[in-house]
């Protein structure tokens, strides 16, 4: 999504398990919505926007994209499964506008 009608969002996350948390995102997403997971890349298509996630080292990059009414959603389906699948250790997911 890089029209103008859609926002953007980044989190960086710091986590040892970055690759770990992008490949659980993406596998429990396309249980309903379409996804794609690589080696260091993803992508999410949810029907109101959409999450491409790189995970580098010890950095998982979030990105999403949505409309305006869209953007909080997307980043709360987002940050609380992430949340919820690394509930053995304390990260945070700290959303800047793009």
């Amino acid at each position: 999504m890089t029209d103008a009608a859609h926002l953007h969002a980044v989190a960086e996350v710091r986590t040892a398990h970055a690759k770990r948390y992008m490949g659980q995102l993406c596998k429990h997403f396309a249980h309903k919505v379409p996804a794609e997971v690589g080696e260091t890349d993803a992508t999410v298509s949810f029907p109101f926007g959409t999450l491409r996630a790189r995970a580098e080292g010890d950095i998982l990059t979030l990105d999403v994209a949505a409309a305006p009414d869209d953007l909080a959603r997307i980043e709360d389906v987002v940050a609380s499964h992430l949340l919820r699948f690394a509930f053995r250790e304390e990260i945070a997911v700290d959303w800047r506008p793009v």
